[in-house]
Parts: structure tokens; sequence; C-alpha cells
């Protein structure tokens, strides 16, 4: 993973993008449907369980309950994501340098009461603890594993309901034309079996791409932005524990930041 990769912070409270996206995508749709004047033709709610209740269905098939209960938590990133970037990390763990430089290892151990973030506590806990550097490094890159294993499994089941849901789509179109087929003779049963076929391909094919994949997409960039500040704590504070000088260590620790938005404290 590159170490250069842009951290896409939050505008406010949500994410500018995602919203915006969201708004862009399903207000633009409907708009234009709108303006057939035949929006109400597009909501048929057996076509929507069919959709919604197939996919679901298939991914709890797929993936265990706890996973699915988990992905649905972590899906939360997508709207307020962690609001945290590579430079506030660098100005925090460079003033860490400074205290252990000044006053010693054990002068982090304060640190440890105030830090929000568990991996930056747990980083400094380890180097408090006196910990040699290559068994810091050996901790935290399984700790990187781990999380990152767990991300993936959340886009990958996202990711998963966005190729179920148009099959979804294609099982209702099949329903509504088994149903239109079965009531040729009656013309007024024609019309519903013939929406719910046309529909539920549409909701299926709405669902997978405007909401499912975007949503794995989403958490895959959330993740890399997440194991790329990570990374940087892990080489920031295996630092520490080492003694290396905090101004080499911004050197060192500005590479993670993108080259415009790099500014020592040094300077």
């Amino acid at each position: 993973m590159s170490r250069e990769m842009r951290y896409r912070t939050s505008g406010g409270e949500y994410d500018r993008a995602t919203v915006i996206g969201l708004a862009a995508a399903f207000g633009l749709v409907f708009l234009a449907i709108g303006m057939g004047g035949n929006l109400p033709l597009f909501f048929d709610l057996p076509s929507l369980l069919i959709v919604i209740g197939g996919t679901l269905g298939a991914t709890l098939v797929n993936f265990p309950l706890d996973e699915v209960r988990r992905a649905f938590s972590v899906a939360r990133h997508v709207l307020a994501p962690d609001r945290s970037s590579p430079e506030e990390r660098l100005r925090k763990i460079i003033r860490l340098a400074e205290e252990a430089r000044t006053s010693g290892n054990l002068v982090l151990e304060s640190a440890l009461f105030k830090e929000a973030d568990p991996f930056l506590r747990k980083c400094t806990e380890l180097v408090v603890d006196g910990i040699s550097p290559d068994e810091i490094r050996r901790i935290l890159d399984i700790e990187i594993s781990l999380v990152a294993s767990r991300h993936r499994r959340g886009a990958q089941l996202f990711q998963a309901m966005g190729n179920i849901a148009p099959a979804m789509g294609l099982i209702g179109t099949l329903i509504g034309l088994v149903q239109m087929l079965g009531s040729i003779d009656d013309p007024g049963q024609i019309g519903p079996a013939m929406a719910v076929a046309l529909v539920t391909t549409f909701y299926g094919a709405v669902f997978a791409n405007m909401l499912f994949i975007p949503i794995a997409g989403k958490l895959r960039a959330r993740s890399e932005e997440e194991i790329l500040i990570k990374e940087m704590t892990t080489e920031g504070m295996i630092s520490i524990a080492q003694g290396i000088n905090p101004r080499l260590l911004e050197e060192s620790l500005l590479s993670f930041v993108p080259p415009e938005r790099r500014i020592s404290q040094f300077r």
C-alpha cells in the first residue's frame, strides 16, 4: 500500500462526498422518473420485499450472523468516518517523542489515560513497559493484520450483497412473468404482474450499483486510510522506543503525508 495515499477527511460530522453522492445518485434517478410523470409506478412493495428480503437472506447464508452484524455496524464509517488524519497523528507522535526524549519513556504513562485511540494507547503502553522494538513491531503487525482482515470481510459482505441484489431482481422478474402468463386470460392482472416483473429488476440494479457496491468500495478506502494511520503510529512509537531524535523521526513520518500537506513542526 502506498504511503502517500491521500486521507479523505470529513468536512463535518458526516462525510460530504458520501452524502452528496447518495443524494445525487438517488435524487437524479427519481427526478428523471418524476419528470416522466409516472413516479408511483416505481413503488411496488412485493418487488421491494423480493429484492431486500432475498438479498439479506442469501447474505446470511454466505456469512455468519455475527459477521453480518459487525459489518453493518462498521458501515457507519461510510457516513461518519474517523476524523483523524496523518497530520494529526504526526503531531501527537512528535509531541510524545519530545516528552520521552526530555523526561524518559516512563513519562508517557500519563498519556495513556488521555488518549482516545485504542491503537495509539496500546503502542504507548508497550513503549512504557520497555518492550523491545522488535517485539513491539511483531505485536503491532499482528494487530494491524487482524484489523485489515476484519475490514476486508466487511467490504466482501457488501460486495456480495451487490452481486446478489441483481439476481434477486431477476428472480422477481421471473415471478412476475409467471404470474402474468398464469393470468393471461384476465387482462386486469397482466398490468400488476408486469409491474412486479420489471420493477423488481429495477430495484435490484439500483440497490446493487447505487448502494451496496459503493459501500463496499468506501469501506475498502476507509480500511486503507485506517491501516495507513496504524502503520504510521507503529513506525513512530518504535522510533520513540529506540530513542531517535524527534527531528529525524518527523522526517521519516512525513513520508506518510501527501507532499502538498507536509509541514514541519520544527520550522
